[in-house]
């Protein structure tokens, strides 16, 4: 039934012109923004590939406590360099050993390292090399 249909994902954020900063100036992503009902912005981030996540204001916004957004990249020294001078702090969990960058390298998976939007919501930089 549903694997002929066009499907997306979504998340909240409490900011609206942050979120749209961050994604689009910070990360370098396409952010579309839409106009909902009785007025209410939202945001279509487009990915690469063109996929599109669905990004709206909550006033009770509560971040996302797991990953909402994993990007893969073939160099996650220079992916971490690179958003580090744009402004962003990478953060450090219990139970995953950390190197100097923030960057997990345990042998069990891909190296990852995390950080968050402006609403507090959690993404990833993954290696795929």
């Amino acid at each position: 039934m549903f694997g002929e249909t066009t499907a997306y994902s979504g998340f909240s954020v409490d900011d609206l012109d942050a979120a749209r900063d961050f994604y689009g100036d910070v990360l370098g992503l396409r952010v579309e923004e839409t106009g909902g009902p009785e007025g209410m912005r939202m945001l279509n981030l487009v990915l690469p590939g063109g996929a599109r996540v669905f990004v709206y204001p909550k006033e009770n916004h509560t971040p996302a406590t797991f990953t909402i957004l994993n990007f893969e990249v073939d160099d996650i020294d220079r992916a971490v360099d690179e958003l580090v001078g744009r402004g962003v702090t990478f953060q450090r969990y219990p139970g995953f050993e950390a190197d100097e960058k923030g960057v997990v390298r345990d042998g069990h998976g891909p190296a990852v390292a995390w950080f968050t939007d402006p609403a507090g919501n959690i993404i990833a930089v993954l290696s795929t090399g």
